[in-house]
């Protein structure tokens, strides 16, 4: 196999999110490929301490991906000091937990305040949608881009609600993983599709990666529990995506767009 057609040097890849567990993995494989990220992220962090977690010197830009101002803004600064862009990773999510303070009053359906649900799909859909609509259309102008928009296994299963449960409490008192998660993740595979056929004959690509959980300090129930309902029996490393993102937004996925790919050890498969 031609190791060339991984190759992503000199590639500049806007990752959204980027200051998150996964925004530094996703970094880690681009800039490992020979790429150049830019993090974007809400918060204000400094490049320094990016850094020092990603190993690599990264530049960071911040940026409230709700506002379109503030993207197009993001984008003159990308095409200020790089000139082009090649590859948006849409990454940016809430990711509402269910362990937070008040979340066995607030997770469950009933009681999901419209609030969070507004910010939930404001950054996860909103905010993949404008980043597509900025950073996709300078690269349909340039004719060749890469979107990767990444989804979940939930946005191929419901969740499992079981996995949260509490022992000794009531059903309608039982913490709930959000439902704004699962129709932010599903509704990207949507955007995915549409990207891909709206912008082929651009030149420009977008598929949907599909993730497992991650492993990062979760309670051992937690875990012992996810890993029954996991062929490989365990949740992923944090680094294990690193080879399918290189694949999607390398050339070796060239005829691939619209697409999802799975990789979650196996859960969507029971």
């Amino acid at each position: 196999m031609n190791n060339k057609l991984f190759d992503l040097s000199g590639r500049i890849a806007i990752i959204t999110g980027g200051a998150g567990l996964l925004g530094i993995a996703h970094a880690r494989a681009i800039h490992g490929a020979g790429g150049i990220p830019v993090l974007l992220d809400v918060a204000t962090i400094a490049s320094a301490r990016l850094s020092e977690r990603a190993g690599f010197d990264v530049q960071c830009l911040a940026c409230d991906i709700t506002s379109e101002a503030a993207v197009e803004d993001a984008l003159g600064s990308v095409m200020s000091r790089h000139g082009r862009v090649d590859i948006l990773v849409n990454n940016a999510a809430n990711n509402p937990k269910v362990e937070v303070a008040g979340a066995l009053d607030q997770s469950r359906l009933e009681n999901y305040p419209i609030g969070l649900w507004q910010a939930d799909l404001a950054v996860g859909l909103t905010g993949a949608m404008l980043c597509s609509r900025v950073f996709g259309a300078e690269m349909a102008r340039r004719g060749k881009g890469v979107i990767v928009n990444i989804a979940s296994d939930l946005a191929l299963i419901a969740p499992d609600q079981r996995l949260y449960a509490v022992d000794g409490r009531a059903l309608d008192e039982q913490p709930a993983k959000p439902v704004s998660y699962s129709v932010v993740k599903t509704g990207l595979i949507g955007l995915t599709r549409y990207l891909a056929t709206y912008w082929a004959a651009k030149g420009v690509r977008a598929n949907a990666l599909c993730p497992g959980g991650v492993e990062n300090g979760q309670d051992k129930m937690f875990l012992e529990r996810i890993a029954d309902r996991i062929p490989l029996a365990r949740m992923a490393g944090v680094d294990e995506y690193q080879g399918a993102m290189v694949f999607l937004c390398s050339d070796a996925s060239s005829y691939m767009t619209g697409s999802v790919l799975t990789v979650d050890g196996g859960r969507t498969a029971w």
